[in-house]
């Protein structure tokens, strides 16, 4: 790759950046809308665009008419918030003893932030980013997912397979490293997995694994080729003819 190319590589926590992301090569799918690795048993890499277009606020109902009727109740908008105040016109204090204390929301995303998103972040105040994207001269080539084994029940029920990995400790997992066609042949991808390991050896990660699958053409497979893994410093774990397992120690 040349050194004088404009290289960034930015943690995918806003939805600015995720709807940025680089398209599939196959377009029957989308990282914005897949919960494959996520959902062991109804996950899917297939494009769902409903999934990260913004959901549309249900309509504001109308108020309901005034009547001259004084034993009618009060409209549903305006039910006093004190039962015992009869004109209905008592206001919340700013602190109620006897109420119950409210959940803190620790969700920094608007309601109709995108599903895959909010997969994304769940873990993030804890665990840190689970996506980074390597940008190109600032268009996003490269995108990469990534996290906890926990995160990820389907990459769990594949490693349960193989009873002779070790159990302990626990590696990270790469499930998802996808190159925008434009940008392939360039090195980019063994760029952005280089980031990952040093990221997730910070974070305390001894290992990090990834499980491709080659039953899958190229475009199919999120998680790459044995090839690429080999090209990033990964080893052979598990023989499979379909499902091997990829890992490397991190120092």
């Amino acid at each position: 790759m040349n050194d004088n190319v404009d290289v960034e590589i930015l943690d995918v926590t806003e939805a600015a950046l995720f709807d940025r992301l680089p398209a599939c090569a196959d377009p029957r799918f989308d990282h914005r809308s897949c919960d494959y690795w996520e959902n062991g048993i109804r996950g899917s890499k297939a494009s769902r665009p409903a999934w990260w277009q913004p959901a549309r606020r249900a309509p504001k109902p109308a108020p309901r008419p005034r009547t001259d009727n004084p034993f009618a109740p009060p409209p549903r908008d305006e039910v006093s918030l004190n039962p015992f105040d009869p004109g209905g016109t008592a206001v919340e204090p700013e602190f109620n003893p006897f109420a119950p204390a409210p959940e803190l929301d620790d969700d920094s995303f608007e309601p109709e932030t995108p599903s895959k998103l909010r997969l994304l972040d769940r873990g993030r105040r804890i665990f840190g980013s689970y996506a980074k994207v390597l940008m190109l001269e600032d268009e996003p080539a490269v995108y990469a997912q990534f996290g906890p084994l926990s995160a990820y029940p389907r990459a769990q029920q594949v490693r349960e397979l193989y009873p002779g990995l070790p159990s302990a400790p626990l590696p990270a997992v790469i499930t998802c490293i996808a190159t925008a066609a434009w940008a392939r042949g360039r090195g980019l991808a063994q760029t952005l997995v280089a980031d990952i390991a040093r990221d997730l050896a910070a974070r305390g990660f001894a290992a990090i694994e990834a499980y491709p699958d080659l039953t899958l053409t190229a475009d199919e497979a999120s998680a790459a080729s044995t090839r690429f893994w080999e090209a990033c410093g990964f080893a052979l774990a598990a023989t499979d003819e379909r499902y091997p397992v990829m890992r490397r120690e991190l120092d």
